[in-house]
């Protein structure tokens, strides 16, 4: 490991921001290119509005937790929660599928990650909540 960061925020909407800027800043010392940083951006976005919406719906109060680390030339990110969990991950990776119910929820926040990053861990956690964990390969442009 060349250098991690841990952060602790309250599972709040005006945090999102706050948790992609955090892993904007820190992958910067890879040196990745701007489309690289908007790819890992979205994807903490999408993990950690994940977080808020679904692992603690009707406004209960609850945290998620951001690592990452610089393995070489790679970002590890995982992002959790204590929330509810996922009863069906399998079901819950598929394009559309959601279960916010009359919401405006496109159902694509896992394939999204899975898109921008080179490899998605989605996991339950014990005794309850969720961890995504996703890796970004990133050459040193020095």
């Amino acid at each position: 490991m060349d250098n991690s960061i841990k952060v602790v925020l309250p599972a709040l909407s005006r945090n999102e921001a706050l948790a992609r800027s955090i892993i904007a800043f820190f992958a910067v010392e890879l040196n990745p290119t701007i489309d690289e940083l908007g790819d890992i951006k979205t994807a903490v976005s999408e993990a950690v509005t994940n977080c808020i919406v679904h692992g603690y719906p009707d406004g209960k109060q609850g945290e998620i937790e951001i690592y990452a680390e610089i393995c070489g030339e790679v970002l590890h990110i995982e992002i959790s929660d204590n929330g509810i969990g996922i009863s069906d991950i399998e079901a819950a990776r598929r394009p559309f599928f959601t279960t916010s119910d009359g919401e405006e929820r496109s159902g694509m926040g896992f394939t999204i990650m899975e898109t921008f990053m080179d490899s998605l861990l989605v996991e339950n956690r014990s005794p309850s909540g969720l961890k995504v964990t996703m890796e970004k390969s990133l050459r040193r442009k020095l």
